[in-house]
């Protein structure tokens, strides 16, 4: 895991090698055990080094093939790194024992075509010297960041928008994502970002930048890889997942994993332990005061029989307003809620022990992990007059889940696009009704993540429109602490096979992720096997906003006269639900948060 950057200028003009360098500098904490530039033609690029595997100095990057043509600066891993070495060792001279180099080596033999055998997350930029062309690509899913910029002069890229930014001609926020956010409480839903000039490169998609003009391409297409149905058992769903396990165990440091009492992160700490003999596995997790709603000490507890290096951490209200402006900085685009804090924090404990960790990001999506799966699961069975099946599942749902959200989920899609819209509004409320009307019929996110025909197209819809927002913020939040977060959940054969499944194998009597739990059922804690509810990395926010030092700084906020020209929210209704918050009157938490994380967004990125 590292950090990559990049000029290309459409000219024949060098790049400005202080450019790459203050660019490598702004995401130096990707990388901070090394450094390298190259500097060709029109062409700049730099890379920061987090030293996984072959710690030596023959992993130092910029790497260049045996010949001298190419040049590769690479962030991730090819976790098939072995055996695709071992296809290549006849004709090509391995002189480190790097995953890189072996990247390097299929793209010279395959070129584009090396994407497709790779088992990786990635992101990488090759320069061809002798064509003068230079190739980069994303990997399926978006688990490694790419983010581009380009104008009429040059194409800028880089792991980290903050890296890009000095050099964007004028910065401006991007109202459509500002809009999906504050009424969808959604972000990353597209190839666009919070800045209205800066991309991302789309998950599974590569370009060719030749002679100055740029080709974006998709090269991976989920929809094609899925043979829907394709039943399995839950004896090889537990093989599909011990395989994913085992190839991100490959390592030259040590490796922890993320518990947050869930059964995705307990499964992957059940197979370590059980299926991988490793005793001594590290876990870490963020804990709150006993009682709160938002601690799951009980279920991580559950593991202390079997683990003696458990670590924990507490996040506070005192902890999160000390590092707000910090924590805002590093996500580098407001994000919907507090929880990623928790992730944040937990991130921070890990560094201290680990250089790699495990998490479990990626069930949720292909295995029904929010309640709103079920509520298009029991539209698909009315509308293809499953009667029973319906009845059935409403039935086992009520009787299963504390939450009964599916419900209302199961009435919001079967309305019709004008009040899907209305309704999102209502729910986030406070929005300025003339920011609402000018964007209600730009977005597309009601028609690409809330109109589901079957609960089948609803996980590629997820995977193509939801996912990537949870991964860059695994991303952003390990490697502000220089860890390399790895997703076992998401390697593409277990994720091809899983959304194979009939609906059946998913959710089943009111229970979801059915085929994962019984696959791991010998091996989990009871507790967590029978466990129902969600929470995740979760925060008290409510509580923390009503602690004087938020007080203080809300208050000001809302009366500043900046909050009001931004036009985004109606600010007496703003000040009225703080102040009824304050009061224990009512949990606007989720409204509080979007004020602040956006003004704070703006002060720190846009208004600079």
């Amino acid at each position: 895991m590292c950090g990559i950057a990049g000029i290309v200028n459409f000219s024949s003009e060098a790049v400005d090698p202080a450019a790459i360098q203050d660019m490598m500098n702004r995401i130096k904490h990707r990388g901070p055990d090394d450094e390298g530039m190259f500097l060709r033609d029109h062409v700049g690029i730099g890379h920061v080094r987090l030293s996984i595997i072959d710690l030596s100095s023959a992993g130092h990057q910029p790497m260049f093939s045996n010949d001298d043509r190419y040049a590769i600066v690479f962030n991730g891993e090819i976790y098939n790194y072995v055996e695709l070495r071992e296809e290549l060792k006849d004709g090509y001279s391995f002189r480190s024992k790097t995953d890189t180099e072996v990247l390097l080596a299929a793209y010279i033999k395959w070129g584009e075509q090396c994407l497709p055998r790779l088992n990786g997350d990635f992101a990488f930029a090759i320069y061809d010297t002798r064509e003068k062309t230079l190739f980069g690509a994303r990997d399926r899913f978006g688990i490694k960041p790419f983010y581009i910029y380009r104008n009429e002069q040059r194409f800028v890229f880089a792991s980290e928008i903050k890296s890009v930014l000095p050099l964007v001609d004028q910065l401006t926020p991007n109202e459509k994502s500002l809009y999906e956010y504050l009424v969808y409480n959604r972000t990353d839903q597209s190839d666009e970002t919070f800045f209205d000039s800066v991309h991302k490169l789309h998950h599974g998609h590569c370009f060719t930048i030749r002679n100055g003009k740029v080709d974006i391409r998709k090269w991976y297409d989920l929809k094609e890889q899925v043979r829907y149905p394709s039943p399995m058992t839950p004896g090889q769903y537990r093989e599909e997942f011990r395989k994913s396990v085992g190839l991100r165990l490959r390592s030259d440091v040590p490796v922890g994993v993320c518990l947050s009492g869930g059964i995705d992160s307990s499964a992957v700490t059940s197979v370590l332990y059980h299926d991988f003999n490793l005793k001594e596995v590290k876990t870490f997790s963020a804990v709150f005061e006993k009682g709160s709603w938002a601690d799951e000490s009980p279920f991580i507890n559950a593991f202390q029989a079997e683990l003696n290096n458990m670590f924990y951490i507490q996040p506070t209200a005192e902890t999160f307003y000390d590092e707000f402006k910090g924590f805002v900085t590093a996500q580098c685009e407001p994000i919907p809620g507090v929880s990623p804090y928790s992730q944040y924090k937990v991130m921070q404990l890990a560094s201290q022990n680990v250089s790699v960790t495990l998490d479990g990001q990626g069930a949720d999506e292909m295995l029904g992990g929010y309640n709103y799966f079920y509520g298009g699961y029991f539209k698909e069975l009315l509308r293809s007059l499953k009667w029973i099946t319906l009845c059935r599942e409403l039935i086992g749902y009520g009787k299963r889940n504390p939450s009964k959200d599916a419900y209302a989920y199961f009435l919001f899609y079967l309305l019709p696009q004008g009040l899907k819209k209305y309704a999102g509004r209502k729910t986030y409320g406070s929005i300025s009704t003339e920011f609402y009307e000018k964007y209600k019929n730009v977005s597309t996110i009601s028609s690409d993540l809330y109109d589901p025909r079957t609960l089948h197209d609803s996980f590629l819809q997820h995977f193509e429109h939801k996912l990537e927002h949870l991964l860059k913020w695994d991303d952003l939040n390990s490697m502000r602490f220089s860890i390399e977060s790895r997703v076992p959940f998401l390697d593409h054969n277990l994720v091809e096979k899983t959304l194979s499944l009939p609906p059946d194998l998913v959710l089943k009597n009111g229970v979801s992720k059915y085929i994962m739990r019984e696959s791991v059922r010998d091996i989990l804690p009871t507790a967590i096997y029978n466990r129902r509810d969600k929470k995740g990395f979760t925060t008290p926010s409510d509580e923390w906003f009503r602690s004087k030092a938020f007080q203080a700084y809300i208050q000001d906020m809302l009366h500043s006269a900046a909050f009001k020209q931004r036009g985004y929210f109606n600010v007496e209704d703003c000040q009225k639900k703080y102040q009824a918050h304050i009061e224990g009157k009512g949990n606007f938490s989720k409204d509080i948060w979007k004020w602040i994380n956006l003004e704070e967004w703006f002060r720190i990125f846009i208004n600079r």
